[in-house]
């Protein structure tokens, strides 16, 4: 190669057949015909598949205007050459800048477009389905086009309507934390500069940007009767639960950790439906957690050795299997705890579908949502269970082996340590002594009465 380099053989090989090869803000290739008004990513610049697309250009607006579509010149024709199963075949959809919709020249249904969305009825519930497509489609397509002033300042009070609501709810409909929507703020008044301007850089953001927040709208059903106003709005009706006696089981016998991580699922979790932002805080919270249960773990675990390597515990065989048990509870602690750390990937905390998919596959287990919730709950459950055969082991020792002066000195302090661990124990699981009173005052009257 001698001299400048000169791309524009491969410019006009291209523009032999009327298009215009464009590069994506990205990094990726398309074309676009100005007169015809089409935009796809087949590389026209090989002969055959620009005569393809020239036909299938005729062929798409043919049938439009047999389907007496009006036309005009803000409308946009997208193609994508298809190939299943060694056969070729033209996907399409027309782009319509003056309603922001898109549209097709024949009756369609997509799911994909639905987006797993159940009872969509009406077509102004729709209309946000085919915007948010729209948008899609500037994104896919930025090039060549001016960015309106109009529509930079509807989605820069989008955005600051967004952060005025994570602001003052916690349960806000947005779909982003407070400092991403800060951050995008900052962006959208930079956008200002681009007003009125072809730069694809500025027409790529505001069009991603606008396309999730029209998504927002549409999972919502904003404008809708019975429009979800709150992130914990159910609008199905919540999911058939477990029986309330294995509910009540496993919230005594977990120390209360089950019905904590159930309903921390649930709100992350609605209507099929990953709510981001929590997701995001919900994993860090886990990790956080997991990470001291490790530390907790490894400390018990150093006890219960050292624990059984006392002279005084080799003889009481109850002590023993008690501090089997927990030095048992602790591994199971220990080891749930580094699995569950290691499954927590970048994937699942970046991804949305990957998190949809993860939680659609553990609503359809055995138990539902609460599988998950017995898993998370389970490295907090088992050292508490560990802690708690420790403790009776620890016992038995004591007023085994001790003389009268030590048991009576360590029976009334044991006896209140395990007055205020029940206490709290029974506090998480809402039980009261005073909803007991009550019951106690009533067997205390009939017993009265039914003496002579």
């Amino acid at each position: 190669m001698k001299g400048p380099l000169d791309c524009s053989e491969e410019v006009a090989q291209a523009a032999v057949a009327g298009w215009e090869p464009l590069t994506h803000p990205e990094g990726a290739l398309f074309f676009y015909h100005p007169k015809e008004r089409v935009f796809t990513d087949a590389d026209v610049r090989e002969s055959v598949i620009a005569d393809k697309i020239g036909k299938a250009v005729k062929e798409a607006y043919r049938k439009v205007h047999e389907a007496n579509i009006a036309m005009h010149s803000l409308i946009e024709l997208a193609l994508e050459l298809i190939t299943e199963d060694g056969k070729e075949k033209w996907g399409y959809y027309f782009a319509d800048h003056d309603k922001r919709i898109i549209f097709w020249f024949e009756d369609h249904e997509s799911r994909p477009l639905m987006n797993k969305i159940r009872g969509v009825e009406r077509k102004s519930h729709i209309r946000y389905a085919l915007e948010a497509q729209y948008w899609r489609h500037v994104e896919l397509f930025p090039n060549k086009r001016i960015l309106p002033e109009n529509v930079i300042m509807k989605l820069k009070e989008i955005v600051m309507f967004a952060q005025a609501e994570n602001i003052t709810s916690e349960t806000c409909l947005a779909p982003f934390a407070s400092d991403e929507v800060a951050t995008m703020l900052g962006l959208v008044d930079s956008l200002m500069n681009s007003a009125n301007e072809e730069r694809e850089h500025s027409v790529w953001i505001v069009a991603r940007f606008t396309r999730l927040f029209c998504n927002a709208k549409f999972v919502n059903f904003c404008g809708q009767p019975g429009a979800r106003l709150d992130v914990d709005q159910s609008l199905y009706g919540k999911p058939n639960a477990l029986p309330k006696w294995i509910l009540r089981f496993m919230k005594f016998t977990l120390f209360g950790s089950f019905d904590a991580q159930s309903k921390a699922i649930h709100r992350i979790w609605v209507d099929e439906t990953i709510v981001q932002p929590r997701w995001k805080n919900f994993i860090d919270r886990l990790t956080t957690e997991w990470s001291g249960y490790t530390i907790y773990s490894t400390v018990m675990l150093a006890v219960d050795i050292s624990f059984l390597a006392v002279q005084a515990v080799q003889n009481q065989m109850s002590a023993i299997l008690l501090a089997y048990l927990s030095t048992l509870c602790v591994l199971g602690s220990l080891v749930v705890s580094l699995v569950l750390a290691g499954q927590v990937n970048d994937s699942r905390r970046r991804s949305a579908e990957d998190v949809a998919s993860f939680m659609i596959g553990m609503s359809r287990s055995m138990l539902g949502l609460e599988s998950l919730a017995l898993m998370l709950c389970l490295p907090f459950a088992l050292l508490i269970w560990a802690m708690v055969f420790f403790a009776a082991a620890l016992s038995v020792v004591i007023f085994r082996t001790a003389d009268i002066v030590a048991i009576s000195i360590a029976s009334p302090v044991w006896f209140a340590i395990f007055c205020l661990a029940t206490w709290l124990v029974l506090a998480a699981n809402d039980v009261h002594i005073s909803h007991l009173r009550p019951w106690i005052v009533e067997q205390l009257f009939g017993l009265t009465h039914t003496i002579p």
